[in-house]
């Protein structure tokens, strides 16, 4: 059975064109790395959730802010470690100076027998589109690539 993980990407019309906000992962691992690094805020789900009410679930987790508003469905994605992601875009701007993401635990540092939590998300970030890709985690990429094309022709 194959994993599958839900995310909202938020879009807006900036200055220089179309920026989306990236999340960037808490813990020891991710705190030092950055380029590919950054991802839509994302989860996983169970076969049985729908996978649109799964992405906003996982975006009010990880962001802090419940967002509501049509979402436009992308093509899901698999990943490079056969991870299904499924991606709605949502036009809607949103304060990154406010975010709170939940927490995880895990023993650090490692071997110690501590046990310490971790925001799952420790940053987020409005990128113009050609900052975002270079930003996002490589297998990501697409879905940036597929909302440019899908809303260009919105751009007020």
């Amino acid at each position: 059975m194959l994993k599958q993980s839900a995310g909202l990407l938020l879009y807006r019309w900036g200055e220089d064109g179309l920026e989306v906000l990236l999340a960037h992962p808490g813990g020891p691992f991710w705190a030092k790395k950055d380029q590919g690094a950054w991802s839509i805020p994302k989860g996983e789900f169970l076969d049985d959730e729908d996978p649109l009410t799964a992405a906003r679930r996982e975006f009010a987790e990880e962001i802090g802010t419940r967002v509501d508003g049509d979402a436009l469905a992308l093509t899901p994605l698999k990943q490079p470690s056969r991870k299904v992601v499924h991606a709605f875009a949502l036009e809607h701007d949103l304060n990154v100076d406010k975010i709170s993401s939940n927490t995880f635990e895990m023993e650090w540092p490692p071997k110690s027998g501590k046990k310490q939590p971790f925001p799952e998300v420790d940053r987020a970030a409005w990128f113009p589109l050609a900052e975002a890709r270079t930003r996002i985690q490589p297998g990501q990429a697409p879905i940036l690539d597929e909302l440019a094309r899908r809303v260009r022709d919105d751009r007020p």
